[in-house]
């Protein structure tokens, strides 16, 4: 099957080329236009505290990202299917400027809508997800989060912004769109969707969690949550390599560590194949790579080893004893460049936080950093809008809501550890009725970066699965996924749902999903 895959920083989308079949059960057409309002219609649509600031239609190749200007950002785009094409700006308190876009497929619209996620700091619409949802049939939606660009210099001294990016413009894009499908196709949308990762993923999670109405179903991947203690990891980390000049780890020794890694721990899954199939059982010690002469590129020096311990354990508070963040798994070398090779996008990001949301000073450095002094003081300036997500998704659980989780154990800018620890809290911590006893999946992607990308098969399609999970209230307990090299697909595995690994059968190609089998490890 032909696949499509969207990403940007911090967000992956990736989605079939054609609409499932259980997708198509209210087709909507062009003969049928005529029951619906017209596009241009639209714009004397009275929405609650908005203002609908374009209703317009475009053909193939019609909309171009980089001609709409303003509050738009990132690589030129133009869409690939006809649509309506409807921009708000909701403003719910006196300091917000949300913007939200809604996109109506002209064709074939499957009945359903799929909100999609934004990437770091928010600050632009993601039409290339937007897109690749309307070729599925979808309308879609996206928002600004609130603001213009990618930092979080909007947030200073401005609370009510603050709290727009970390919730309530996702709120207020659901509700609004809701009602935008409902004016155009004459019928609310049967079912509605919301997908995201990272940033995209904790707005996944506090949907879920804040607004259990909003959606049906609920894509998270890799979510950032708690955004305030994940971001005191990242510092943390910073400081721990970049110290001095003997503690910083070159990027050119991480292929030689990766090595390691897997000469330790790739066959505990059975199979030499290049993937470590579940990294948590794996007990690399960097010490075993330490130089015993002189500093050279197959080995670590004393100072490098403690940083590669450090980087692959959890942070601890020492005053406390408890653990604020998982580590990196073991595995994620090669990734480690992205953040940890340089003052990359990672420490940019939780940079942003302390100097703009806690401190609310752009000349702080993170080189100030104290973890006991300062994540107090984020935990308290974040106003509970970054802080830990509850897990408690009780209400979401009891309407019927299915959530289905996803992260790469190969992410190396947030541990996936958050993701597998979110998982057991929202287990343990959520009452869901008999009719929905089975509401929560979560998915590893052994090898997969953050998002995207890697070793490991890392290109999937989680809509349709949790569309038909919705449907039928059966769970997916296997999603096949793919990677490919120059094009071209070299290597399906089958993603388990966790605790489950893939193990090989034993006959036929290791390249090849039809031969492994989800199993307890």
């Amino acid at each position: 099957m032909k696949r499509g895959a969207l990403t940007s920083f911090g967000l992956s989308v990736t989605l079939t080329a054609a609409v499932a079949s259980h997708g198509s059960s209210r087709p909507f057409d062009e003969a049928s236009a005529t029951t619906a309002a017209s596009c241009a219609s639209l714009a004397t649509l009275t929405l609650p505290y908005s203002r609908i600031v374009a209703a317009e239609s475009f053909g193939v190749q019609g909309f171009s990202r980089t001609a709409v200007g303003g509050r738009t950002a990132g690589q030129p785009f133009r869409n690939s299917v006809t649509f309506c094409r409807v921009a708000v700006t909701v403003a719910p308190t006196a300091d917000s400027d949300i913007t939200v876009e809604v996109w109506l497929p002209t064709a074939r619209w499957n009945g359903k809508f799929l909100a999609v996620g934004n990437g770091s700091w928010g600050g632009t619409i993601n039409y290339p997800a937007m897109d690749a949802a309307l070729k599925n049939g979808y309308a879609a939606s996206s928002t600004d989060t609130g603001h213009t660009g990618e930092s979080a210099a909007f947030a200073m001294g401005h609370p009510e912004k603050l709290l727009d990016y970390a919730f309530r413009s996702e709120h207020e894009m659901a509700v609004k769109a809701k009602t935008v499908i409902e004016a155009f196709y004459g019928t609310p949308p049967e079912r509605s969707y919301f997908e995201g990762c990272s940033t995209g993923g904790r707005q996944a999670l506090m949907a879920a969690s804040r607004f259990p109405d909003d959606f049906d179903g609920i894509i998270a991947g890799a979510a950032a949550n708690p955004k305030t203690h994940l971001d005191a990891w990242r510092i943390s980390m910073a400081q721990a390599m970049f110290t001095e000049p003997v503690t910083a780890i070159p990027a050119s020794k991480f292929p030689m560590i990766h090595g390691a890694v897997l000469d330790a721990c790739d066959a505990d899954d059975g199979l030499k194949d290049g993937l470590i199939e579940d990294p948590s059982r794996c007990r690399f010690d960097p010490r075993s790579i330490q130089c015993t002469d002189s500093d050279a590129a197959t080995c670590l020096t004393p100072p490098q080893v403690a940083v590669a311990r450090q980087l692959l354990s959890p942070l601890r508070d020492s005053a406390t004893g408890t653990d604020v963040f998982p580590g990196l798994a073991p595995g994620s070398e090669l990734g480690w460049a992205e953040g940890l090779a340089r003052v990359g996008p990672w420490l940019e990001n939780a940079w942003d936080q302390y100097r703009y949301v806690v401190f609310q000073d752009p000349k702080w450095h993170w080189r100030a950093f104290t973890l006991q002094r300062d994540l107090p003081l984020a935990v308290k300036a974040a106003h509970g809008a970054l802080t830990a997500i509850d897990p408690d998704l009780s209400a979401f659980a009891r309407r019927g809501g299915k959530l289905l989780m996803y992260h790469g154990w190969g992410d190396p800018a947030i541990p996936p550890g958050a993701s597998v620890d979110f998982h057991a809290r929202a287990a343990l911590a959520t009452t869901a009725p008999a009719t929905n006893a089975r509401w929560l999946r979560l998915f590893m992607v052994p090898g997969m970066g953050h998002c995207r990308g890697g070793e490991g098969p890392n290109t999937f399609d989680m809509v349709t699965p949790l569309d038909a999970w919705v449907d039928t209230g059966v769970s997916p307990q296997r999603i096949v996924a793919a990677h490919s090299s120059g094009g071209t697909i070299d290597r399906t595995r089958p993603l388990c749902a966790y605790p489950q690994v893939a193990r090989y059968n034993g006959t036929g190609s290791i390249d090849d999903a039809a031969n492994f089998t989800c199993r307890m490890p």
